[in-house]
């Protein structure tokens, strides 16, 4: 049946199968979308029943045909994508999405309870319906999703850093105004539950949002697109980006940068050649390494600036994590100020009198528009930060200007 035919994987229309091959291999859990724009909740049944149920119907069977005789068993699904942008084929009002999306989650849960679910925010918080759309929708939807989106790339277009550091706070505000809305509507209903955020897009972008960079004619194969260049200050935004996810974990329970290689990614690639990190790789990396455990509600003192993107912009902006399992407390912490270092002063209070240094690293370059090339892929890289002492329950440290820094601490055994 044609209707079936996007789920084979000898068409290669959707490639599910092989997607889940490259994700179980990589350690992934993966996240998969519905499409409500021009299918609807049938559609969406049937591909939750090719992918998680385990034999006995047709679609699960069509998967067993396939060689995939074990089910993918996949837990996370999105209810579309930016449905609310004019852009999209199929958009909807937020009245006309939150229907879809109830219904959709109906159906799907009756074929698998176990997934999570996550509704359609608005596309970007500068959209005309932003507030209202998360409303409306999750008036609709609330008792039948588990998550809502939140969707936000980063730019410089006024060349300038101090501005461009306002964008981590507009991220900060953001999370809390749309979660806030989320409390809004189950204080309406007297509900108990807390609907999560699902952060799924998120990344600098800007340098390449002409047509020639999003579009090429007639069909080529894997052509250059979005490829965006990034420098030593797109670093330090993503690191900033990533403290905010950090410090509002109570909250954002998934977040995925946008996207992985190539079309604006950390990584960069040459067909059948080189592959290289782009600046923005090593604070997203040093995250995944360092950023598990618990996030500890940190206070911060700083003196700060003023500009027209966020009206007080401190230049620390950090958050600490500690992670039980491996009995070590990371500190990020990244200096916004362009000209001056900074003394650092923590103190990790009841997390052992007597700990010690593990590592203390930082990302700086001198000129804030420094990037990695094939030829110089080390330009903006991680380096070890010498300045930092640990003296029982007491970090310090010097921080240089325009710099993004992770120290790692560990309690003695005797401590």
């Amino acid at each position: 049946r044609r209707d079936l035919a996007w789920f084979s994987t000898e068409t290669n229309r959707c490639g599910t199968n092989e997607f889940m091959d490259w994700a179980r291999a990589a350690g992934i859990e993966p996240m998969l979308g519905v499409n409500l724009g021009t299918r609807g909740p049938d559609e969406a049944r049937r591909f939750l029943e090719y992918c998680n149920h385990a034999g006995g119907s047709a679609l699960s069977d069509l998967r067993r045909s396939h060689g995939y005789e074990a089910p993918h068993d996949v837990k996370f699904w999105c209810l579309g994508n930016e449905m609310d942008g004019p852009w999209q084929i199929g958009a909807k009002t937020a009245e006309e999405y939150g229907r879809a999306a109830l219904e959709t989650a109906k159906v799907m849960r009756w074929v698998d309870p176990t997934i999570q679910l996550a509704a359609c925010g608005s596309s970007h918080r500068n959209m005309a319906t932003y507030g209202a759309w998360e409303y409306e929708v999750l008036d609709h939807c609330y008792d039948q999703v588990d998550f809502i989106s939140l969707h936000t790339y980063f730019n410089n277009n006024a060349d300038s850093a101090p501005e461009y550091f306002g964008v981590i706070e507009l991220m900060d505000a953001f999370i809390k105004e749309v979660a806030a809305i989320c409390d809004a509507v189950g204080a309406k209903r007297r509900s108990r539950k807390k609907i999560m955020l699902s952060f799924d897009e998120w990344n600098v972008w800007y340098k390449t949002h002409k047509i020639e960079h999003m579009r090429k004619p007639g069909w080529p194969e894997a052509p250059h697109l979005i490829e965006e260049i990034y420098n030593a200050e797109d670093a330090l935004i993503v690191g900033g980006a990533l403290i905010a996810l950090m410090n509002n974990a109570d909250r954002v329970k998934t977040a995925c940068i946008a996207q992985l290689v190539n079309v604006i990614g950390p990584i960069m690639t040459e067909t059948g050649g080189a592959a290289w990190r782009q600046t923005i790789f090593h604070p997203f990396a040093l995250a995944a390494r360092h950023g598990h455990g618990r996030v500890l509600q940190a206070k911060a003192e700083s003196p700060g600036y003023a500009a027209q993107s966020w009206p007080e912009i401190p230049y620390l902006y950090a958050t600490v994590v500690d992670n039980p399992a491996d009995g070590t407390t990371t500190v990020f912490a990244l200096n916004r100020s362009l000209s001056d270092p900074m003394d650092l002063d923590v103190a990790l209070r009841g997390l052992g009198a007597d700990r010690r240094l593990v590592a203390a690293t930082e990302i700086h370059h001198a000129n804030l528009k420094a990037v990695n090339t094939k030829e110089a892929p080390d330009t903006v890289a991680p380096a070890a930060n010498p300045d930092v002492t640990v003296d029982g329950e007491r970090l310090r440290a010097k921080l240089k200007p325009a710099s993004w820094n992770v120290i790692v601490t560990r309690a003695s055994p005797q401590a």
